[in-house]
């Protein structure tokens, strides 16, 4: 009587045939998101102080508060790139690779 049991419990420990093909897409899909995370974290910031002690403070000689304005546009504008950026990759990490011929 333990036999059947003991045949259905290890054959249901398997991940069904249809998710392994899954594996390497969803790993390729967490690898995106943890890139595009960590340089959604760091460029702005990054870009933030970079600008305002380089470019605004050290180039332009601004003073302290405006550099603190157009540093903070600066990050601004670097988070949308990286939300433009990652909708792009993501959009087309699916897509096939090859572009056929349209007969």
């Amino acid at each position: 009587m333990d036999g059947p049991v003991r045949a259905s419990l290890d054959a249901s420990a398997e991940p069904p045939p249809y998710f392994r093909g899954n594996e390497g897409s969803l790993v390729s899909a967490l690898k995106t998101l943890l890139f595009f995370t960590i340089l959604m974290v760091t460029l702005p910031i990054g870009l933030y102080f970079v600008s305002k002690a380089y470019i605004f403070e050290g180039s332009m000689k601004m003073s302290s508060s405006d550099s603190y304005f157009y540093a903070a546009i600066v990050a601004v504008l670097a988070v949308h790139v990286v939300l433009a950026l990652f909708v792009y990759v993501a959009w087309n990490e699916g897509a096939p690779k090859g572009k056929g011929k349209h007969d």
